[in-house]
């Protein structure tokens, strides 16, 4: 409870469709529970959802980070460029695929690389490949970040954990991709609690992630043991235990019949933080560039002077919020591997990474419960002021 003897208002809360217990129950009553029919039906109907080519399901989007680097089949040590304003998880992707990651500096108003900060990076090294991210939701321009580092398209992996519902030009993210990995963890907007997926317009990408998600194998186990199917398989390149169940994808098929209207509450959410914090003093609003872009809105991130403090003091107003993210090259392990020169390399990560704070942003977050946050909010930015 609060110090107002309030429940606390969450940062989220997975949204659930009702269908999804039924979908549960179906598949344990079917009797095959991994990788199956309903893997291959949730992959159909996610590919329909973004209009790509092919989707493949996986364990996670770092898995499918990581399968897609092995994809490209790069020299060993390779550079890949990537932000530093991410999640830990897409750096260790670069790492356990055998390659170096090289920190790409970010535009403050966006929190994505501009090809002004791509290009600074790519003039340092050679780089083979780079990972850009929809920071928060927010479509970045793929082809303009791989024309600043000199790759083409088909060395471009989209980090989409924060895509679903995205868009850029009209056209959703994901949907002409080369790569692009989504997220499904039990805090995004498509939750399903664990899971990822790869959507890609390549025909052998597709292929080469399909079979390295189970280890390599020529035949998954749903191959091999239908009627008429064979015990024999070959392994042609070594791949990762990193497959999707049926249980998983039966969730997600019933989430995604509901992302649409969860979508929509999103968008009313933003709005009315936008309208009640526009004039709020000490406080910089979510940039977005409105010409074409349609934001999915993941996260509303704000930046403040104090941000710790002020966490803490929505924290004991009973608000809960959170940092997305805290920059990788701050992180022990990272510096260790990096070394301090490259982590010296972002210096507008490091000063806005101070400032940043996630409210509370999920279709269950009721009217009142938005109201809190911005009176919180409001409160401890106004006794700054």
């Amino acid at each position: 409870m609060s110090s107002a003897g309030q429940s606390t208002v969450p940062f989220t809360i997975p949204s659930l469709a009702g269908e999804v217990s039924d979908a549960v129950v179906k598949v344990l009553d079917s009797g095959w529970i991994t990788t199956g029919p309903q893997t291959a039906a949730f992959e159909q109907e996610f590919a329909d959802y973004l209009g790509a080519a092919h989707v493949v399901a996986v364990a996670s989007c770092t898995t499918a980070l990581e399968l897609c680097l092995r994809g490209l089949e790069l020299p060993p040590g390779s550079a890949v460029l990537t932000p530093s304003l991410t999640f830990c998880g897409a750096i260790n992707a670069i790492l356990h695929a055998g390659h170096r990651p090289v920190l790409v500096d970010i535009d403050e108003d966006t929190l994505v690389p501009s090809p002004e900060t791509v290009a600074a990076a790519a003039a340092r090294v050679d780089p083979a490949a780079m990972i850009v991210q929809n920071q928060g939701g927010y479509p970045v321009d793929v082809a303009a970040l791989a024309d600043a580092a000199g790759l083409d398209r088909t060395r471009v992996i989209e980090d989409a954990a924060h895509g679903p519902g995205a868009a850029r030009g009209g056209r959703p993210v994901g949907s002409e991709s080369f790569a692009a990995c989504f997220s499904f963890y039990a805090t995004k907007n498509m939750p399903i609690g664990e899971g990822g997926a790869v959507a890609t317009s390549d025909e052998g990408l597709q292929e080469k992630v399909r079979a390295m998600r189970l280890h390599g194998m020529s035949k998954d186990s749903w191959k091999r043991y239908l009627p008429g199917g064979s015990w024999r398989y070959d392994v042609k390149r070594v791949g990762l235990k990193a497959n999707m169940t049926d249980v998983q994808a039966a969730i997600g098929r019933a989430q995604l019949a509901a992302l649409p209207e969860w979508q929509r509450r999103r968008a009313e959410i933003v709005a009315g933080y936008d309208e009640a914090f526009r004039d709020l003093p000490g406080l910089t609003l979510p940039q977005r560039d409105l010409g074409g872009i349609q934001h999915a809105w993941h996260l509303y991130q704000v930046r403040v002077p104090d941000r710790d403090a002020v966490s803490a003091e929505l924290e004991a107003a009973g608000v809960s919020t959170s940092v997305h993210f805290i920059p990788v090259n701050q992180m022990t392990s990272y510096r260790d591997i990096l070394g301090a020169d490259e982590c010296a390399r972002v210096p507008v990560t490091d000063r806005v990474g101070e400032e940043l704070l996630s409210l509370p942003l999920y279709p269950g977050l009721t009217p009142d419960g938005q109201d809190r946050v911005i009176a919180a909010l409001t409160e401890a930015l106004r006794a700054r002021s």
